[in-house]
C-alpha cells in the first residue's frame, strides 16, 4: 500500500504500480443484482438455462459495466492519503472490455498511477490505469483509466 500524507505528495509517484486488490468471485447472484439495478436483462447475462446451450462453456457472462462499477471494490486498499478532505470521481478514459467474464470466475485489479497534476487551490487530478484480470485468464477482462479529483484538508 502506498501511503502519502497529502494529495500533492502523489506528484512524485507517476508510473507507480499500486499493486493488486483481492480476488473477487463473480457469481450469478451478483450478475442478476446488477441486471436488476441497470435494467440490462440481456439473456447472455441472466438466462442460465439458455446459456447452457448457446454460450461458450455453457455459462452466462458478467456485464462489462458491472466490472467497471466494481472498480472501487476491486482496487482494494492500495492507496491511502492521510490528509484528504474528499475524493470525487471525475471520469473514465479509454474503457475497454477485452475479454468476457464467465460466471464463477474470480477477478482482481491492478492499479498504476498514470498522471498526477496539481490544479487550482491545491486540488490534485489523479489518473489511474486499472486492469482487471481473471484467475487463469490469458487476457485482461477490462482496461480503463479512472480520473479523480483529490481535495486536501486546508
Amino acid at each position: 500500500m502506498l501511503v502519502v500524507s497529502e494529495p500533492k505528495d502523489l506528484l512524485g509517484h507517476i508510473n507507480h504500480n499500486l499493486g493488486y486488490g483481492e480476488w473477487i468471485l463473480i457469481d450469478q447472484k451478483k450478475i442478476n443484482e446488477f441486471a436488476s439495478i441497470s435494467g440490462d436483462h440481456q439473456w447472455i447475462h441472466v438466462d442460465t438455462d439458455r446459456a447452457v446451450n448457446e454460450m461458450p462453456d455453457g455459462k452466462t457472462i458478467a456485464h462489462g459495466l458491472l466490472t467497471l462499477c466494481m472498480s472501487a471494490d476491486l482496487a482494494g486498499n492500495v492507496l491511502k492519503i492521510e490528509q484528504l478532505k474528499q475524493s470525487i470521481n471525475y471520469g473514465i478514459d479509454k474503457v475497454r472490455f477485452t475479454s468476457p467474464i464467465k460466471v464463477g470466475t474470480k477477478i482482481r485489479m491492478n492499479s498504476v498511477i498514470e498522471d498526477v497534476t496539481e490544479r487550482d487551490n491545491g486540488v490534485i487530478y489523479l489518473k489511474i490505469k486499472r486492469v482487471v484480470e481473471m484467475e487463469d485468464g490469458e487476457r485482461p477482462a477490462m482496461v480503463a483509466s479512472t480520473i479523480s479529483l483529490l481535495y486536501p484538508i486546508k
